[in-house]
């Protein structure tokens, strides 16, 4: 049996950002390991360090200045790829000394820098070589990120993604479909569809009709949806769709939700409510026809959980359009939001716009939407007490388990903590009853 090859070089890696980046992230890593390279934890056993960057937002970019300092001064071989590497001087004029600097989704630009300073060639060894099918992940082996498409279409004018990432570009529905099935045949249970514009899909390319097993599949939201709620045998993985813009195609998704093909979860960042901020900020305006799609939803999948951000302190927010945001949040009763306030990014034209809001302003603002909305959530978790519900565990220890109901995604919504649940494992997906319940979070017994 041919022993492990000692002499591959190692690398480390960090990964900032949203889950978008986490999918190149997990694809670069890929590369590198299909190449040889050895992936390790710390700077200290790191031949080269990659740091895979952010640049949404002011305080994510000092994140990503920051990492790279700290890289260079523990490690000293540095390689920056991802949003922020987007604008190359933005990083070389505070780190001249980075090897390279590569945008998002530059894969092959990244292994080239890699094998460019650290060259490399590994034997082959089909014993020890062989890559996972689905490749390397960075999420918890029972879910999975499923990237459908890079940049944007839209110009909002707080976001400088399309700069960053590029005008939309849609993935064949079955190469997508594809990917998926081979997660779910490798353990994933739930696959979280992300893009800049998951409503968009498609748009780019006309819809082209793709096949998959001799089937067609379009390459357009609903038949995207159709075919995930359609993958696995014994238990179909959990569909969660994020980032989707209020197309009226939309309203075409919801039954597949009250059907239980995909999970009843949208993921829409509706981000105010006043028509002029929302005009300002490049983003449908018609407010009144939002509640109406909304009212519109719940009737048709009466289980439907709405997620959603908000901005506030946007320029030229007065307490009226502030006022118009806590009313539609108070009528609409969303059920999981988070909330910002403002803050101006380089190259964003919403920084050209006038009155701009006083910072305590913005925070006393922020402290009363969420307040608000912590009294919405509260309402609507206590309501599900005595309810049975499925639940997706994400850890066990010897106290119990830490779960997901079908209303929360991993990372950014509520836990079900189920106490005395020891026999299970994550990924298992179980009913379970609620017995109590805060503003964020539920207990439940099995």
């Amino acid at each position: 049996m041919p022993t492990q090859n000692m002499s591959a070089p190692k690398i480390g890696f960090i990964s900032l950002g949203c889950p978008k980046a986490l999918v190149d992230s997990e694809l670069i890593l890929t590369e590198l390991r299909t190449n040889g390279y050895e992936i390790v934890p710390t700077y200290q056993d790191a031949d080269m360090v990659v740091v895979n960057t952010c640049g949404f937002i002011d305080s994510a970019k000092k994140e990503s200045l920051d990492t790279i300092g700290e890289a260079l001064h523990e490690n000293g071989k540095v390689i920056v790829t991802g949003c922020m590497g987007a604008k190359a001087s933005d990083i070389t004029d505070i780190h001249p000394s980075v090897l390279d600097v590569s945008g998002p989704h530059a894969y092959a630009q990244v292994l080239g820098a890699v094998q460019e300073h650290l060259p490399y060639k590994a034997p082959y060894d089909p014993h020890l070589d062989l890559m996972p099918p689905h490749g390397i992940k960075l999420t918890p082996r029972h879910y999975a990120y499923l990237k459908i498409s890079e940049g944007c279409n839209h110009r909002c004018s707080f976001c400088i993604i399309p700069s960053m990432r590029g005008d939309l570009v849609s993935r064949p529905a079955n190469d997508v479909v594809a990917e998926a099935e081979g997660l779910v045949k490798s353990g994933v249970k739930e696959l979280l569809v992300i893009s800049q514009d998951t409503s968009a899909y498609g748009i780019d390319t006309k819809y082209r009709t793709t096949f998959h097993n001799g089937k067609p599949v379009r390459t357009k939201m609903i038949d995207l949806c159709h075919a995930l709620g359609e993958i696995g045998t014994e238990q179909s993985p959990w569909v969660r769709l994020h980032y989707v813009y209020p197309y009226p195609h939309v309203d075409n998704i919801i039954p597949l939700m009250a059907e239980d093909k995909i999970l009843p979860y949208l993921d829409i960042p509706f981000q105010h409510a006043s028509p002029k901020i929302l005009k300002a900020m490049k983003r449908p305006g018609a407010i009144h026809k939002t509640l109406s799609r909304i009212k519109m939803w719940r009737e048709t999948c009466p289980d439907l959980t709405i997620r959603s951000t908000f901005i506030v302190g946007f320029p030229g927010e007065t307490d009226d359009d502030f006022k118009q945001l806590l009313d539609f949040i108070d009528e609409a009763q969303l059920d999981r939001v988070g909330a910002f306030t403002y803050s101006p990014v380089q190259g964003a034209s919403a920084n050209a716009l006038e009155g701009h809001v006083a910072d305590e302003v913005k925070q006393e603002r922020l402290a009363e939407f969420m307040g608000l909305q912590a009294k919405i959530s509260t309402d609507k978790l206590t309501k599900k007490i005595g309810k049975t519900i499925d639940v997706i565990i994400d850890e066990v220890d010897d106290e119990g388990a830490v779960a997901r109901s079908k209303a929360d995604a991993p990372e950014i919504d509520g836990v079900v903590y189920i106490n005395g649940e020891t026999q299970h494992t994550a990924g298992d997906i179980i009913s379970v009853t609620v017995h109590a319940s805060d503003e964020h979070d539920l207990w439940a017994n099995s």
